[in-house]
């Protein structure tokens, strides 16, 4: 597997690998799928501030199998040193190390770009994500109860931290590029 910054040609295989997750599923709680040309929006906005990440097969024609991408965690000045992260593979990609890869990559990049600490949400139950997050140090910081309404019912959503860099001192860090 090959991890590569994403383009706005990837947005219609981001879009396809999303669509299920939207349509089928509480994972996420949109409940129309983006469009290619909302995708590719996406795409050059996380590229601009934080990052967006493909995941390619090499045994499959390099074709784009997953992607992970980081955002803004909140408007306020105060967090822009925090990030709200997802990934997302293609069905029966799950549990082969393509998750990991993408984070890891797009942890280093986060650094790189001035980031702290990242975030992120999961609906529940989630064991597959779960476990994902636990195994790459992010921590339970909290769960939000009967939050969503997707598909007929009312769904939990936990949320989870990592810290991308320790802090040595209280000093004000460089602001993130």
């Amino acid at each position: 597997m090959r991890v590569r910054q994403a383009t706005v040609e990837d947005a219609a295989a981001c879009a396809a690998i999303y669509a299920p997750y939207v349509t089928d599923t509480a994972i996420t709680f949109e409940t129309v799928p983006p469009t290619p040309e909302q995708m590719a929006e996406r795409i050059t906005a996380a590229n601009r501030t934080h990052a967006w990440l493909v995941l390619e097969d090499p045994a499959d024609g390099c074709r784009v199998v997953g992607y992970a991408y980081a955002g803004p965690f909140n408007a306020r000045p105060a967090y822009r040193w925090t990030c709200e992260t997802s990934v997302y593979l293609e069905p029966g990609r799950r549990r082969t190390g393509g998750g990991r890869a993408l984070y890891e990559a797009l942890f280093a990049r986060l650094v790189e770009r001035g980031y702290r600490i990242v975030t992120a949400g999961m609906t529940l139950p989630n064991e597959a994500s779960e476990g994902l997050h636990r195994s790459l140090g992010f921590e339970l910081v909290g769960i939000y109860r009967r939050i969503g309404w997707k598909h007929g019912k009312w769904h939990d959503v936990a949320r989870m931290q990592r810290m991308l860099v320790e802090d040595a001192a209280d000093d004000p860090p460089a602001e993130p590029i």
